[in-house]
């Protein structure tokens, strides 16, 4: 990442909010700024009532501008907040009909405005902007993904689990028992014996990926997986890196893992990173094919909590 890089993302970032009209506090010409109009497509955009606190994270806002924001929208009678009835420490937001016609008028007035962007461009330069800004979305997504160590048994790295599991258990020949496999229990997982990554888009989980650090042998790989709507964001590739530099923090100088032969995109991934295909190192019953690659162990990897 150099400084070239960095002015383009600036100027493409002056670029947009100046010719989609964030700038004015009258977004797509209606009474209320983008924040406001944003919210306010987000609330609808899934029906029924949302969650207030999973709402903010999904956007990235604190709570005290969620605050502002809903308050404002209360008072033009376009939302109503209220506890949720199985929790009442949870808020919930809906629209109301007056934010129902609201917020299709917003969608037709941003459908205009998008038009208004394509209006000038001959049928070349519109297929090239739009499959420009679908690589930009992807990427802009890519580099939203969180990565954060998560204890085993928390409901995020329990449901990625439960969602790979099924996952294995449809694509494999033979299904897939979890009774039957080398499934690390939680506290190999868990420091020092280990750690587990959970990845989360827009605060929700889409994968995960173990990490076991036993003493005098070598680290291994364990239970990773992306949920289908992340793939394509890199995010395999960003967890074997991410891993591969805690167990060289951690002083281990090869990286191991273990796959089954219908994974083959996995597998692709795993020679593309630099892994070999070695003999078998344990008895995993679902497993054909066994990796391993040479790293780097020392401190100069990077800190690693």
């Amino acid at each position: 990442m150099d400084s070239e890089q960095i002015e383009q993302v600036r100027r493409f970032n002056r670029t947009v909010t100046e010719r989609v009209g964030v700038l004015h506090d009258r977004y797509l010409g209606r009474d209320r700024p983008v924040g406001e109009a944003r919210l306010l497509w987000e609330i609808g955009e899934r029906g029924g009532a949302q969650d207030v606190r999973r709402l903010r994270e999904r956007l990235g806002l604190d709570s005290g501008y969620v605050s502002r924001l809903l308050r404002a929208l209360q008072a033009d009678g376009l939302v109503t907040v209220e506890p949720h009835p199985g929790d009442r420490r949870v808020r919930t937001i809906r629209l109301t009909g007056a934010g129902r016609a609201e917020r299709a008028e917003l969608d037709a007035r941003s459908a205009e405005l998008a038009g208004s962007l394509l209006a000038p461009l001959n049928d070349g330069q519109r297929a090239r902007l739009t499959a420009a800004m679908a690589e930009a979305e992807r990427l802009l997504t890519a580099a939203t993904v969180t990565l954060e160590v998560t204890d085993p048994d928390h409901p995020d790295a329990r449901h990625c689990l439960r969602s790979f599991f099924a996952e294995l258990q449809e694509r494999l020949d033979t299904g897939f028992d979890p009774a039957r496999s080398l499934l690390p229990d939680a506290g190999e997982l868990r420091p020092p014996r280990g750690v587990f990554l959970v990845a989360r888009l827009h605060g929700e989980p889409v994968g995960c990926a173990g990490l076991k650090l036993p003493s005098g042998a070598p680290a291994e790989v364990k239970r990773m997986w992306v949920a289908p709507r992340a793939r394509g964001l890199g995010l395999a590739r960003r967890f074997l890196s991410e891993l591969e530099a805690r167990a060289a923090h951690h002083g281990h100088e090869v990286l191991r893992l273990d796959t089954n032969k219908v994974l083959t995109a996995a597998i692709g991934l795993y020679r593309s990173h630099g892994f070999e295909e070695v003999p078998a190192f344990n008895d995993e019953p679902y497993a054909h094919h066994w990796f391993e690659k040479r790293i780097a162990a020392g401190p100069s990897s990077g800190p690693r909590e």
